[in-house]
């Protein structure tokens, strides 16, 4: 295991595997690097470098939970980057992983070489966002893995049809720890406090001047056909001011995409070599 030390005095978990052209991975808001576990057999010829935000995974627990918050990730990734001496990097960014990357790209511009994001754009649906605080900090009601992967199978089949059992048993331990008194989050519950509390603050910031500090590099854009998060219309918006954006549907997935997808991995090596004829 990898750690490094942010300039908050916390200890931020990564792996970092492979050799060639490198591809920062950062995961949804309350997920982490083993996400990337489907997409990682089909990219071999990679560096394929997974952060855990803080609060996250493996990552430390923090005190001061409003860090919890994308201008904080965005620098623990920056100060990622400056520990590996990697001057620049392509971030494949799903949800919360590519508004850092938007961030990152607002207020360190050279460090980034391309950008891939997941489901994500500068609008956030509100129904994808009372989904979300739905359930994020709490506990799932299942006790075991099988148990939570029949649940999750339930809940989301209708957005991800012909997804067998076994990956959402694989995706429930990706997301939780078993227990002897049964599963539990891994990640920091309080993020939810901090979401409730960063919501309370003022009104959403507009996150479109972000989204257009992408255009001096590649991106490109994955949509769930069936998303709640990135709407159609958000994700032809984006496509109007990024003339150069790639943009694929992947169908029979909702938020977020796999990224084993046939759709989505043709995405990310077009983003790949196009970062590579940018540099």
């Amino acid at each position: 295991m990898s750690f490094f030390t942010t300039s908050d005095n916390h200890r931020i978990h990564f792996e970092d595997t492979g050799s060639g052209q490198p591809l920062l991975c950062l995961a949804g808001l309350t997920r982490n690097g083993r996400d990337f576990s489907f997409l990682a057999p089909h990219v071999t010829d990679l560096r394929l470098i997974k952060m855990d935000y803080r609060g996250r995974g493996q990552s430390d627990y923090v005190g001061d939970y409003m860090t919890y918050n994308v201008l904080r990730e965005s620098q623990d990734v920056i100060e990622l980057l400056d520990h590996l001496e990697l001057p620049q990097v392509t971030v494949l960014g799903t949800s919360r992983g590519g508004l850092n990357a938007m961030v990152m790209a607002a207020n360190h511009p050279g460090r980034l070489s391309g950008v891939i994001l997941n489901d994500i754009g500068p609008e956030v649906s509100p129904q994808g966002i009372e989904r979300i605080m739905e359930y994020v900090g709490k506990k799932p009601a299942a006790r075991t893995y099988d148990e939570a992967a029949a649940a999750m199978k339930h809940a989301m089949g209708h957005e991800f049809p012909g997804v067998s059992i076994d990956i959402w048993r694989k995706q429930v331990e990706f997301q939780y720890a078993e227990t002897p008194d049964g599963l539990d989050l891994r990640y920091d519950a309080k993020l939810h406090t901090a979401l409730v509390e960063q919501a309370a603050s003022g009104p959403a910031p507009d996150l479109w001047p972000l989204f257009d500090a992408l255009k001096p590099v590649p991106v490109g854009v994955l949509r769930g056909a069936n998303s709640d998060i990135l709407t159609r219309e958000t994700l032809d918006d984006m496509a109007g001011r990024h003339p150069d954006l790639i943009w694929t549907e992947v169908p029979d997935r909702g938020h977020v995409p796999f990224l084993d997808e046939p759709e989505s991995l043709t995405l990310i090596h077009k983003i790949l070599e196009r970062t590579r004829e940018h540099v």
